[in-house]
């Protein structure tokens, strides 16, 4: 027996008998004239079904006499605000509800989900030990009534029992085949309430473009709800529409999302342009996610990303899949772990865009930035060890070497560091002439590393506050100490002061101890405009504490990566009191902003004397027999260099 609620003129439950699907159907509501009006319509035509004038409140059937009740928007319309009397009125819809319904029963309530509606159907519910499942129904594409979805809550009835198993709650979306198990009534709440923004953005987009600023989005994964793919939406208005280009996804490949391209707005403006789309949606892959090939990720996503196709679409244009290099790109995650410090962090090998393979060190919390990285080589064969043909193995696809390359300098602003060493003393190249390097942060340790490699004379000094980082970098980056490189463990601010300290006790002759001072640390505190470095190293009285054990002739090296432009105004200005002279090399296409800086003035060159040191310096570090990344100029790194 079905129990319909509210039933109003609803053609609903006619269409439930007509089709079979249940005759023994008690229809009641609280208008008389509703009820005559469905008696006269079903009197002949549907002989078991029943129409009663009754109020739902106060019901006058058996407890425990019905198997299923059926709520088609009834529950809405009377839970129209949050006043006491309003709340009273459903607790007693909902008790007597309870009353009727069998143990096992389903009370099925058809709803558009608004929020306090829906939190108090999950609490009620939940709290009286009923399992709790909310149902969104799948739209009828062109049939489709309302902008927001339909959603249907699924109540089924349990004894309650004291001290019974925790509640059970569950969302089913649209599409997917089994329910989602979800912690708490406001997790569930939270998904109803994503669905219903989902359903507002596909209706925004299907009537206008984007405009200025990019639509983004995550789809979660349907067992677990971690995010499975990142779409971006890109509109190119300058493109002149014809029938084969309105609308288009690029897939990009694993481990190349953090490219300038693919993971910055700009980027994607600049591939969505020049693909030559009106519309273009990007697609990345998660890390930790299983995919099928570029044909299952393909069919995996036609049908989600045609809700975000753009107005004037024809119906049944086919849509272009789009990508690069042809496959769906290598990610191999070697490595992860959570640190204190830093936060859940991976270590993650990855393909390039040729045969290259990279290992990457990614901080969770900011996983679109590439913390460090380091170019993978083959193993060479040992001296004497000859290959058999017989023997001859061709490598899996997704095996990537494990040799580091030393000689590679992953970031734009790592090379104008190093270019930034031509800054010291005499014009002679610098790789026989001793060092004394300080390089403040770690991370998988690729700057020092080329410093000590290449700088055969040189010194090489790193502060690393976290020490998760030393064993990230020694384990996985080939990274090592000696006699000429050296880690120590401590805060950078601690450290410097510490230093200072020591040369400010000696007497007034002594010299001061590094020729470079390097500055790569990154900042915790997301909140800050400045992610690096954090703002209490570029405060005055410590950048006098870093002038104190900096030579005379020695430069100051400090990677600044601010967002906010008063900020870094306030920032340059503290330097320049410090340091009087300040060279400046924005990195094009990034924020970061690599500041030189020397404590006289005397040492000023212009930019055709610092060219020329760049090339000399980059004459002597490419040595016979030794590697080098011939995918830059050295000199080049100083070419855009103002002095401040």
């Amino acid at each position: 027996q079905v129990l319909v609620v509210g039933c109003g003129n609803s053609e609903l439950s006619e269409q439930m008998y007509d089709v079979g699907m249940c005759e023994d159907i008690v229809n009641i509501d609280i208008s008389d004239a509703v009820i005559r009006q469905m008696q006269e319509r079903s009197r002949s035509k549907r002989p078991k079904m029943s129409y009663l004038h009754m109020d739902m409140l106060q019901m006058d059937f058996p407890d425990s006499h019905f198997q299923v009740v059926l709520d088609k928007g009834t529950l809405d319309a009377v839970l129209t605000d949050e006043e006491e009397a309003t709340l009273a009125k459903v607790d007693k819809m909902f008790a007597e509800i309870s009353r009727v319904l069998q143990v096992g029963g389903r009370y099925l309530c058809v709803s558009l989900a608004q929020a306090h509606v829906l939190k108090k159907a999950v609490e009620y519910f939940s709290q009286e030990g009923w399992v709790v499942r909310v149902h969104q129904v799948t739209s009828s594409g062109d049939e489709q009534q309302f902008v927001l979805p339909v959603f249907v809550y699924v109540m089924t009835k349990f004894r309650k029992i004291p001290g019974s198993a925790p509640q059970i709650l569950e969302m089913c979306a649209e599409e997917q085949e089994k329910p989602m198990r979800v912690e708490s009534a406001e997790r569930l709440v939270a998904a109803v309430k994503d669905r219903q923004h989902y359903a507002l953005l596909c209706s925004h987009l299907s009537k206008f473009p984007c405009g200025e600023e990019e639509v983004s989005l995550d789809l979660c994964d349907k067992e677990n709800g971690r995010p499975r793919y990142t779409l971006h939406v890109v509109d190119s208005p300058s493109v002149k529409p014809s029938r084969d280009n309105r609308f288009a996804i690029f897939i990009i490949p694993q481990g190349r999302e953090t490219e300038w391209l693919f993971g910055t707005e700009e980027g994607r403006r600049q591939l969505a342009a020049s693909v030559g789309f009106r519309r273009l949606v990007t697609a990345a892959l998660h890390r930790e996610q299983l995919y099928e090939g570029m044909a299952g990720i393909q069919a995996e996503l036609s049908g989600k990303v045609m809700e975000l196709a753009p107005p004037g679409l024809p119906a049944r244009q086919q849509v272009p899949f789009l990508s690069v290099g042809g496959d769906i790109g290598v990610r191999t995650v070697q490595h992860r772990d959570t640190s204190p410090l830093s936060g859940e962090y991976v270590v993650e090998d990855v393909k390039g865009d040729s045969t290259c393979y990279f290992r990457r060190l990614i901080f969770l919390r900011n996983r679109n930035v590439v913390q460090s990285e380091a170019r993978l080589l083959a193993p060479l064969p040992l001296p004497g060890q000859k290959k058999r043909r017989k023997d001859k193995k061709k490598p899996s696809p997704t095996e990537s070497p494990t040799a580091i390359d030393k000689s590679y300098l992953c970031c734009e602003h790592h090379k104008a560091m190093v270019a930034g060493l031509c800054l010291l003393g005499s014009p002679s190249p610098l790789p026989g002439t001793p060092l004394a390097v300080l390089v403040v942060g770690l991370g998988g340790g690729s700057l020092p590393l080329f410093i000590h490699s290449y700088f055969s004379q040189a010194r090489v000094a790193v502060v690393e506050i976290d020490p998760s980082m030393l064993e990230v970098a020694t384990r996985w980056f080939g990274f090592s100490q000696d006699d000429r490189m050296q880690v120590h463990v401590s805060d950078g601010l601690d450290y410097v002061a510490k230093l200072a300290a020591e040369v400010s006790a000696l007497p007034p002759a002594a010299p001061a101890q590094y020729d470079a001072i390097m500055f790569d640390v990154d900042s915790k505190d997301l909140t800050v405009g400045m992610s690096c470095p954090p703002p209490a190293f570029v405060e005055k009285p410590f950048l006098q504490k870093v002038k104190t054990i900096l030579k005379p002739e020695g430069v100051f090296v400090l990677n600044l990566v601010c967002r906010d432009a008063r900020l870094k105004e306030s920032v340059l200005a503290t330097l320049r009191e410090v340091f009087p002279l300040l060279y400046t090399r924005r990195i094009e296409g990034e924020v970061n902003e690599i500041l030189f800086c020397q404590p006289s003035p005397e040492g000023r060159r212009d930019p055709t004397e610092l060219r020329a040191r760049a090339q000399a310096l980059e004459g002597a570090l490419r040595q016979p027999g030794c590697p080098w990344d011939s995918s830059y100029v050295l000199a080049d790194m100083l070419q855009a260099v103002r002095i401040l």
